[in-house]
This record gives C-alpha cells, sequence and structure tokens, in this order.
C-alpha cells in the first residue's frame, strides 16, 4: 500500500484504508482508548487507537513515547461532531489503526517539539537543530523558503534569463569583507577564496554572450554576524546585458509583486518610488529609510539662529554645522527618564548631546530650562509643525553627525510612540557617492564596489574630484531594511582603470589582482547592469522572523560557530603538514584552557 501523509487526509479519504508514517507528537491514554497525534512534514493527523481492535503483532500501545518513528495501517473515518477540531487541517477526520509498528526509538528530548509556547535556548536549539526542524513553525519557514525559491526561479524563466552556477573557489578580489581562504595542495603558499559574491564572474557571463543571468547564489564573508547577516548566505543575483538601472528595478519590481501575491496574497503598487542618497540623507538621516514612519527630519537651524541658548546659535551660525529636529506627535507625554534614555542612546552614537522642547496643556516645558525664551521655543515648536501635546527633539553638531543620530533616534521613538504603520513599504535609493573617504587607509574606498560605473553626467571628476562622483547605482530597501544592491558596470577597459585609479589602485595593483576582467573588457563586453538581493534577508521580513537564523536550515551563532557540528574544529596535524601550513603559537589554541563552541552533550 502506498503511503500517505498525515496532513493531507481530509473527509474525501473516510473509509480508505491508509498506510502512514510518521513521529509520535503527542500521545493521550484514557484507558480504553488512546488519542495519538501523528506527524509528518505535511502536518497532524489524529490516532484513537481501540487496544482492543490491534493486530496481536501489534506492540503494546503504552510503549509508545514522544519522536518514536513509527508506520501505522488503519482506516480513516469522520469525527465525532463533538470531537471535530477546526484550528487543524485533519480536524474532521481521525484514523483508526489496526496495527502500529515501531522503526525507531528516541531518547527524552533535550528541546520541546510539541509544544508552540515552549521557547527554548537559542544554543540548544542550534545544539540539536535536527530536533529544533521537527518543531512545526520552524519547518514552516523552511518550507515558506522552498517555495519562495520555486517562484523565483519559474519568473526568471519565463523572463527568458538562465541560471548559471558560477565557482566557489576562486582568487581572492576583497570586495569589503574578509574572504574565506582555502589552501590550494598542489600550489604550496597560494589559496582559493570562498566567494563573496559572484560579481566578476556574473559579469564575464555577460561578455559571454549569456545577456540575461540569474542564480541563488551562496556567498560567504568572514564578517561579524548580527541579526540581518550571516557569514554564509543566499543572494538573489541578477545581471542583464544592453540594461538601464530602469530595465533592472522593472525587473526586480516584478519579482517582488509575484513573491508577495503568490506567497502572502499581498498585492504591491507598482513603480515603488525613488529618492536619491542625498535626499534620503536629508529627510532620514539613513540611506535604508523605513517609509512606514512618516516622521521626517527638520532643518531647524534658521530658527535657531538667535534662541537664547548659545550652542544652538553657535551651531546655527558656523559653517558645515546645524540644528535638526524631529516632531513627536504625542510626545509632550513622554517622562524626563525617557527623554534622558534617548540622550543616552544620542550619545551613544555619537553626539554630544539631545535636547527636547514639549508643549503641553500646562505649557511649554523644555530641557533648556529658562535659556530658551518662550518666544524663542514657540518658534521652534511652529517651524516644526508641532502642535499641543507634540514634542521636539534636537540635535545640533556636523551635519552627518546629527543627521544621522536623529535617523536612528527616528526609528526608536517611533517604535516608543507606536507611530509604525503596517504593511510594506519598498522604495529605490539611487545616486549613492561613488566612492568615500577611509580616514584610516587614508584614501577613498568604494561605496559599494569598485566595478561600478560613474554617473554619465559626473565620469568629468573621476580624475580631479572623486568625492563628488555620483555612482550609477541604486539599492532596494524594504521597511527600513536594505535588501540588496544594484549598478551599472564599468563595460570598457578604459573606464574600469579610470575608476581604479580615482581609487589610488597602481596599475600594478590593478593588474594582479582585476588582470583577468580588464582582458575581458577588451573582447566587445557589452553594456551591462545587475542587482544582488539578499534571500535570506528577504525572507526574514516577510515571514516576521526577527533574524536572518530563523529562516536558515543551518545557520550559525554570532560568533561563526556551527553548534551542531563544533565547526570550526582544529585539523590533524597531518593534514596541515600536507597542505604545507604550520600554525604560528598564538593560533594553537590550549585544550586545558579553550573553550569548545559545541556545548557538552545533555545527560
Amino acid at each position: 500500500m502506498m503511503r500517505r501523509w498525515c496532513g493531507d487526509l481530509t473527509l474525501n479519504d473516510v473509509g480508505e484504508d491508509v498506510r502512514l508514517l510518521g513521529w509520535v507528537h503527542r500521545i493521550r491514554d484514557h484507558g480504553g482508548l488512546v488519542f495519538v497525534d501523528l506527524r509528518d512534514r505535511s502536518g497532524l493527523v489524529q490516532l484513537v487507537v481501540d487496544r482492543s481492535s490491534l493486530d496481536a503483532s501489534t506492540p503494546e500501545v503504552g510503549e509508545l513515547k514522544p519522536e518514536y518513528v513509527v508506520e501505522v495501517m488503519g482506516t480513516v473515518r469522520r469525527r465525532p461532531e463533538s470531537g471535530v477540531n477546526p484550528k487543524l487541517k485533519t480536524g474532521w477526520i481521525e484514523v483508526a489503526p489496526r496495527s502500529i509498528r515501531v522503526l525507531s526509538r528516541s531518547r527524552p528530548l533535550p528541546i520541546p517539539v510539541a509544544d508552540p509556547e515552549a521557547h527554548p535556548d537559542e544554543a540548544l536549539r542550534f545544539r540539536y537543530r535536527y530536533l529544533d526542524l521537527r518543531r512545526p513553525e520552524v519547518l514552516a519557514k523552511l518550507v515558506f523558503r522552498h517555495r519562495a525559491a520555486k517562484v523565483i526561479r519559474d519568473f526568471f524563466d519565463e523572463e527568458g534569463f538562465l541560471e548559471v552556477e558560477t565557482p566557489m573557489l576562486t582568487r581572492s578580489t576583497p570586495e569589503g569583507a574578509r574572504d574565506f581562504l582555502v589552501p590550494a595542495r598542489h600550489s604550496p603558499g597560494c589559496f582559493y577564496a570562498l566567494p563573496q559574491s559572484p560579481q566578476l564572474f556574473k559579469q564575464i557571463l555577460m561578455v559571454g554572450g549569456i545577456e540575461k543571468y540569474f542564480q541563488l547564489a551562496r556567498c560567504l564573508r568572514d564578517e561579524d554576524v548580527r541579526a540581518d547577516r550571516q557569514v554564509e548566505h543566499t543572494q538573489i543575483d541578477v545581471e542583464m546585458s544592453f540594461a538601464t538601472p530602469a530595465d533592472v528595478q522593472d525587473v526586480m519590481e516584478r519579482l517582488m509583486c509575484r513573491l508577495f501575491a503568490e506567497l502572502l496574497d499581498v498585492h504591491l503598487t507598482l513603480p515603488f518610488p525613488r529618492i536619491t542618497y542625498d535626499e534620503a540623507m536629508r529627510r532620514y538621516g539613513t540611506d535604508k529609510p523605513d517609509l512606514r514612519i512618516g516622521l521626517e527630519l527638520l532643518d531647524l537651524t534658521p530658527a535657531c539662529r538667535d534662541c537664547g541658548v548659545r550652542f544652538l546659535e553657535q551651531a546655527a551660525s558656523a559653517p558645515d554645522t546645524g540644528v535638526v529636529g524631529l516632531r513627536l506627535p504625542g510626545g509632550a507625554g513622554i517622562s524626563r527618564s525617557e527623554y534622558d534614555r534617548l540622550e543616552g542612546r544620542a550619545k551613544e552614537l555619537g553626539a554630544r548631546g539631545l535636547s527636547w522642547v514639549a508643549w503641553s496643556s500646562s505649557g511649554i516645558r523644555s530641557s533648556f530650562g529658562r535659556h530658551l525664551r518662550e518666544e524663542a521655543a514657540r518658534t521652534l515648536l511652529g517651524v516644526a509643525g508641532a502642535q499641543m501635546g507634540d514634542a521636539v527633539l534636537l540635535l545640533a553638531g556636523r551635519w552627518p553627525v546629527v543627521r544621522q543620530v536623529m535617523g536612528q533616534l527616528r526609528l526608536k521613538v517611533a517604535a516608543l510612540l507606536d507611530l509604525v504603520e503596517e504593511g510594506w513599504r519598498f522604495v529605490w535609493v539611487t545616486d549613492f557617492p561613488l566612492a568615500e573617504f577611509d580616514e584610516e587607509t587614508r584614501r577613498y574606498e568604494a561605496m559599494h564596489h569598485p566595478f561600478t560605473a560613474p554617473h554619465p553626467e559626473d565620469r568629468h571628476l573621476l580624475a580631479t574630484d572623486v568625492g563628488r562622483v555620483r555612482a550609477w547605482a541604486y539599492d532596494l530597501v524594504l521597511n527600513g531594511v536594505e535588501l540588496g544592491s544594484g549598478s551599472v558596470r564599468n563595460h570598457t577597459r578604459s573606464q574600469q582603470e579610470e575608476v581604479f585609479r580615482a581609487l589610488g589602485m597602481s596599475v600594478e595593483e590593478q593588474e594582479r589582482r582585476f588582470g583577468f576582467l580588464l582582458e575581458a573588457l577588451e573582447y566587445g563586453a557589452p553594456p551591462h547592469a545587475g542587482i544582488a538581493i539578499g534571500f535570506d534577508r528577504l525572507l526574514m521580513l516577510m515571514t516576521g522572523s526577527a533574524n536572518m537564523r530563523e529562516v536558515m536550515a543551518f545557520p550559525k551563532t554570532g560568533t561563526g560557530a556551527c553548534l551542531l557540528t563544533g565547526a570550526p574544529s582544529e585539523v590533524e596535524p597531518e593534514q596541515l603538514e600536507e597542505l604545507g601550513i604550520r600554525l604560528a603559537p598564538r593560533a594553537i589554541r590550549d585544550p586545558e584552557a579553550g573553550e569548545s563552541h559545541r556545548p557538552a552533550p545533555e545527560t
């Protein structure tokens, strides 16, 4: 008899004999009858076991324990009206077993599987990830991931794209993060690098005439792990020949529409809004604005030039400084202690302090005490568009600092005052700076990567003032989270060399690191553009997860460790000798003092 899936049984199957395979989820022994929830990947079905009706060869039902793996032969029947469970997909039927055969037994579990209200410790979850994956809420996110990947592949196939796999072992061409290096046994002293992205290969595919490429690409970066970042991740990687930014944006917008419609039954409005980098920093203090929050930063500099508060007047008069404000609807009810916490956060972010003015039915109060004249306070409130019951935050200092700090406070107070709207708000951020000055290296570094083309209107500034050059680039942002970056690429050798020179890269360094790309660009490379969207990050948002780890089958911890396997781990001395590698003394872990990434097994 063919196997049936537990979660697929319906009233149409009543009277059918079925063979089920799965795990014992719960057991409720009522003496004469035993109720067993059987679980497989598709869901749950209730078994109603009458001991007297079981085959003689069937073991005593009382021997069953949670997470035993069993085979069940039985008949589907309708539940009595009193037993219907509308919360369960199979809640209108049950199975009466004739036989139950134990295929595998389980030890007592170190983490709960059957209790949806349980919140096991994350370290235990990752140590016993094979048990964690059995939890229906965890499995559901992997099923969602599978469905999303299928939608993506179907979409790009219909659009005429080819899925091409790019190498996992390549040369080191750092793109902003550290490479993971792999020693090459046949070339002692040389190393492969695991790819931070397929950037150079997908550009070479365009030179090769592929024209439309995509890949669900695995990428590895030796960087610190955060809620929205892992050392290994998957990205929706796209490249198109003869494409403009509008072409790439159109394809990605339609992909997002398809994903949200098919997986969430959400219908997005096209086109997504566009905003320049400069406008985003001025209005929101960040290049990844959350448009669900209606608050915008305000320039209160003119209103502070004669306000009676000395440091505000100084900031309002000096070059390159000013006063940025933020209106807080209903903020007059915020306590002084909460304002103190906001100021503490502002200082952590680099501001010298935080000021505020609040207007309530009892009058105007502020952090300035008597120093701020009432007339000036009313002017500030008026310019900010404040009404009675509102408050205004103020930061004074250098423009880049006060805008970025206020941008972070904007997110914090929006959560505090419940000002974040429901929904999905996409936005394209465009016209980024091509390069930014690095104080440590004392040179300009590419803001995205050095293969991004300069904006056509600014190319003439490459040799003289690279800091003013805009990139022909675009980021896709969703609800304040950067999903991915894209750009038009340099498709001629001369233009790519111009960009390299502007970034302070010598001819020798260009040839050593990127000679193969420069050579390829001499053989009829088409104009091309592309984008890479963080697949895990997108799924994190779509599933309402707090962390990317929740949508990955085998995630790493904050230190980049795999608690399941104990990686990274030491290797045998013979392996190092074969590779010609000798560890420096400081790199050798003392087994007496060091700690393993893997916790001791549960007892």
